[in-house]
């Protein structure tokens, strides 16, 4: 290794998590036909939100008798309105490996105060023992993709065929990136910034037939704010998953994400995309196995996240320094980059441990991932010779 720069940089230095990188060769022409200026609840918009409802359904594989829905306020929106609406009908499993499960499960517990609450956790880079899930009779709520930890579910077996409660995910970086197994969820949200790079503010609601039976028949005992009913007289609105939102959407986020989705459609649907986001991975892998100085947080290559790579520096002088102090030094790397604008918005996030978070999702370029580890050497290395002199 060398603190000579690498000569070749990434073309997009945009590596976040979330908002994430745009689809490649986006610019705003792209928007040009956004029906600005016009409401919502026009033709022209609502045309417009329904061709979103079904591009989504087309490239994600939906089933038909799922409702999809545009909700507000991202994907936090879209599993809050999922919990109010829904849970405290029988007892709930929360599950968290990362924070916005930990997130859940204080809604869950302190602001709605279930009772009934059986709360299983794991450390970031793992996940619990899935087996011991009650996912029979319970309803459960869990994130497939553990966007500050870097670990995923590995598939939905777990998930009981013959389920007597709901299951309710948070896809919000696992879905356009990972194969959602539809038959097993029953509530599904995501958000347009990750994956496909939309714009914020817009979350997806997707909910299965059994889903609608539950919110039909069962009225939680708590207030629900406008925001957040998805009935009217013990009937589901329907016009939610038809494109009449709750509130008013953006119609410039409206048609980047129907410009994300007819991307999405050009590089091979839901296969293109997966294959694309497991490609860059891939590259981060093949590097770190041949790199002393980095590894997965997620040690099970089983678990391990294709969007959202969580990585920690166990170089032994690093490692054998304050939890504190290996903060600082993976900020001096992250800076490091950003300084050279090779790689923006890398850093683990705030409650993670010490390291760096490196988006792979489709819209990433492979070749830009590959332009990346040489700098990530090379910043390591110039962080590292700054520490020794300082000492």
């Amino acid at each position: 290794m060398t603190t000579t720069m690498p000569g070749v940089r990434p073309a997009v230095s945009h590596f976040s998590s979330g908002p994430c990188a745009k689809r490649p060769g986006w610019s705003l022409a792209a928007l040009n036909d956004a029906a600005l200026g016009r409401s919502h609840r026009a033709k022209l918009g609502k045309g417009k939100l329904k061709r979103a409802i079904d591009l989504t359904r087309e490239v994600l594989g939906v089933p038909a008798d799922y409702r999809i829905g545009i909700v507000p306020a991202s994907d936090t929106g879209a599993v809050e309105m999922a919990l109010w609406s829904l849970l405290g009908a029988r007892p709930v499993t929360m599950m968290a490996w990362e924070s916005f499960g930990e997130g859940w499960i204080t809604d869950v517990v302190k602001q709605l105060k279930l009772k009934d609450v059986t709360v299983l956790k794991a450390g970031y880079g793992q996940i619990v023992d899935l087996a011991k899930v009650d996912t029979k009779t319970q309803d459960v709520v869990f994130t497939w993709n553990g966007t500050t930890s870097g670990v995923r579910v590995p598939n939905g077996d777990w998930i009981a065929a013959d389920r007597d409660g709901l299951t309710i995910c948070d896809a919000t970086s696992a879905a356009f990136a990972q194969d959602l197994a539809w038959d097993k969820l029953d509530v599904t949200t995501f958000s347009w910034q990750k994956v496909l790079g939309g714009e914020a503010a817009h979350g997806m609601l997707i909910l299965s037939p059994r889903a609608v039976e539950r919110l039909t028949s069962y009225s939680p005992p708590w207030p629900l704010p406008k925001i957040f009913r998805l009935t009217s007289g013990g009937k589901l609105i329907e016009g939610i998953f038809e494109g009449e939102t709750i509130n008013t959407p953006s119609m410039l986020a409206v048609e980047d994400y129907l410009d994300a989705l007819e991307w999405a459609g050009s590089v091979g649907g839901l296969k293109g995309l997966i294959a694309r986001a497991d490609a860059n991975t891939k590259v981060l892998a093949d590097w770190a196995a041949k790199t002393a100085w980095v590894d997965f947080l997620a040690g099970d290559p089983a678990i391990r996240s294709n969007t959202s790579v969580c990585l920690k520096v166990v170089d032994p002088t690093i490692a054998a320094l304050s939890n504190e102090q290996q903060a600082a030094f993976a900020k001096s790397i992250v800076s490091a980059l950003e300084k050279e604008k090779v790689a923006l918005d890398i850093g683990a996030y705030r409650d993670a441990p010490p390291g760096l978070r490196i988006w792979c999702g489709a819209t990433v370029e492979t070749s830009d991932v590959e332009a990346l580890t040489h700098w990530l050497d090379w910043a390591f290395e110039t962080a590292k010779a700054q520490l020794a002199k300082a000492a």
